[in-house]
C-alpha cells in the first residue's frame, strides 16, 4: 500500500458508510453500486490490517480504529474539498468548464503528482519523485487541469510553474495527505506499535534543555518512536509547518503572529543578557554601560530574529555601535569564539545554562529587564496532534516549567 495517498474512491466511500451506517444509503449518497462500495471497504480494512465496520443487522457501525481513522479521513476531505474551492475562486483563465465536484473526481496519483510538481517545478523529476514514468504523471497532471477547468500549469524556462490556482489546491492536499499519515500513525499506535513519527521544527533555544529533556523522556517509554528534529532559520520553519511538512515549531514566538492559519502557545518568558568569556573584563564591573560595550567585537543572531531586534534597539539612538559584528546562531560557534576571544553576544539566559555550569560563559552585570520573550510552540490553526504527539507536547510543557522556575 502506499502509505502516502491510496486509492481515494475507497476512502470516500468509508467516509459515506461510516456517516450513514448503510451501505445502500452511502451508494446513493456518492452514486457507486453496493457491491463497490462492499469491496472498497473490504480493501480498505485488508490494506490497514484493522476491521473498521462492526457489520450488524441495523447497520454498520465503526469500531474503535474504525473511529480513530474516520476522524483522519474526514479530515483529509475536508481538505481536499477546501482546496478545490480555492483553485475554483482562483480560476483566472479557465479551460473549459470543469467540474463542480472536483474535489470528489481526484485521484491519488493526480494528487502526488500535483504535489510533486510543485515541489520540483519539472515533469522528469516529479516523476521520479512520484515513481511513476513521466508520460504517466504528464496525462495524470493534465487529467486533472481538464477536470478543474481551469490553467493549473504554466510553461516557464525552468519547466513548469503552478498557477495560483494550482498553488491553492497543492498547499491543502499537502495537508489533507498529512492528515491521512497521522491516521495510519494513530491506526499504528491502536495496534500497539510505538513506531510513529514526531517532526519538530526547533530554534535554538529549546536545543539546549527542553528538547533533550523532552526526548529523552519520550523514548525511555516509546523507544521506536522516530523523532525528526528540523533547524533552520524561521521563514523555512514556518513554510514547512504550513504546508505539513513539520508537526509544530518550539522556540521563540513572534510578535506580532505572522501569519493568520497558526496558533502560538506560550509556556515561558525567557530573558535576555549579554554574554561574555568568564573572566571577561566586563564581568568583573559592577556597572557596565553602552560606550563601553560597543567597544568590543560581537557575534549575533540574522537580521529578522528577534533577538537581533533587541541588538539593534540597545544601540538605537545613542551614537554608539561595535565596529565589529559576526552574524550567526550557531550555539558551537559562539561558544567557540566567546570562550576564545573578548567578544560578546546577547543570547538567553537559558541557552547558556550548560556553558555556565561548566564556566565557560557568564553573563555581564547589564539591566535587561525589557526584554523578556514568550517561548512556547508554533502549530498549524486546526492541526490535531496524535496522542504521541501530544505527549510529546505536554513533555515539552513540562521542561519548560523547569526552566522557568530555575
Amino acid at each position: 500500500m502506499n502509505r502516502s495517498v491510496p486509492n481515494l474512491r475507497h476512502l470516500r466511500a468509508f467516509s459515506s458508510v461510516a456517516e450513514y451506517r448503510s451501505i445502500s444509503q452511502a451508494s446513493r449518497e456518492i452514486y457507486l453500486s453496493q457491491p463497490a462500495i462492499t469491496q472498497a471497504i473490504a480493501k480498505l480494512e485488508k490494506e490497514l490490517d484493522v476491521q473498521l465496520f462492526d457489520r450488524r443487522t441495523d447497520g454498520m457501525y465503526l469500531t474503535e480504529p474504525g473511529e480513530l481513522f474516520i476522524d483522519r479521513v474526514n479530515r483529509m476531505l475536508r481538505f481536499f474539498k477546501a482546496g478545490a474551492d480555492e483553485a475554483m475562486a482562483h480560476g483566472g483563465k479557465r479551460k473549459s468548464k470543469g467540474f463542480q465536484n472536483l474535489e470528489q473526481l481526484m485521484t491519488g496519483v493526480q494528487v502526488r503528482a500535483l504535489i510533486a510538481l510543485s515541489e520540483a517545478g519539472n515533469f522528469s523529476l516529479a516523476a521520479r519523485m512520484v515513481g511513476i514514468s513521466q508520460p504517466s504523471l504528464h496525462r495524470a497532471a493534465r487529467d486533472l487541469e481538464h477536470m478543474s477547468g481551469v490553467v493549473l500549469f504554466e510553461k516557464s524556462r525552468r519547466g513548469i510553474e503552478l498557477s495560483k490556482a494550482a498553488d491553492s489546491l497543492a498547499f491543502c492536499c499537502r495537508l489533507a495527505v498529512a492528515e491521512l499519515e497521522q491516521g495510519y500513525e494513530e491506526l499504528d499506535e491502536w495496534k500497539g506499535n510505538d513506531t510513529g513519527s514526531i517532526v519538530v521544527g526547533s530554534m535554538p533555544l529549546a536545543r539546549t534543555f527542553m528538547l533533550p529533556t523532552a526526548i529523552n523522556a519520550l523514548t525511555r517509554e516509546k523507544p521506536e518512536i522516530h523523532m525528526n528534529i528540523v533547524d533552520g532559520p524561521y521563514d523555512d520553519l514556518l513554510h514547512g509547518l504550513r504546508y505539513g511538512n513539520i508537526d509544530f515549531l518550539i522556540g521563540a514566538l513572534r510578535d506580532p503572529i505572522p501569519v493568520d492559519d497558526i496558533v502560538q502557545e506560550p509556556v515561558f518568558e525567557d530573558p535576555l543578557a549579554i554574554v561574555g568569556r568568564n573572566g571577561h573584563p566586563m564581568t568583573l564591573k559592577s556597572d557596565v554601560t553602552l560606550e563601553e560595550l560597543s567597544q568590543f567585537s560581537w557575534v549575533v543572531p540574522r537580521k529578522g530574529a528577534p533577538t537581533r531586534y533587541f541588538f539593534e534597539k540597545m544601540f538605537e539612538g545613542t551614537g554608539y555601535y561595535p565596529k565589529s559584528v559576526i552574524e550567526s546562531s550557531s550555539l558551537i560557534l559562539i561558544r567557540s569564539l566567546l570562550t576564545a576571544s573578548d567578544r560578546l553576544t546577547i543570547i538567553s539566559r537559558h541557552q547558556i545554562r550548560h556553558e555556565k555550569q561548566m564556566g565557560l560563559l557568564r553573563a555581564l552585570p547589564v539591566e535587561m529587564a525589557e526584554t523578556k520573550r514568550a517561548i512556547g510552540f508554533t502549530m498549524r490553526k486546526d492541526w490535531r496532534p496524535t496522542a504521541t504527539q501530544a505527549k510529546f507536547i505536554q513533555l515539552l510543557r513540562d521542561a519548560g516549567r523547569v526552566v522557568h522556575s530555575s
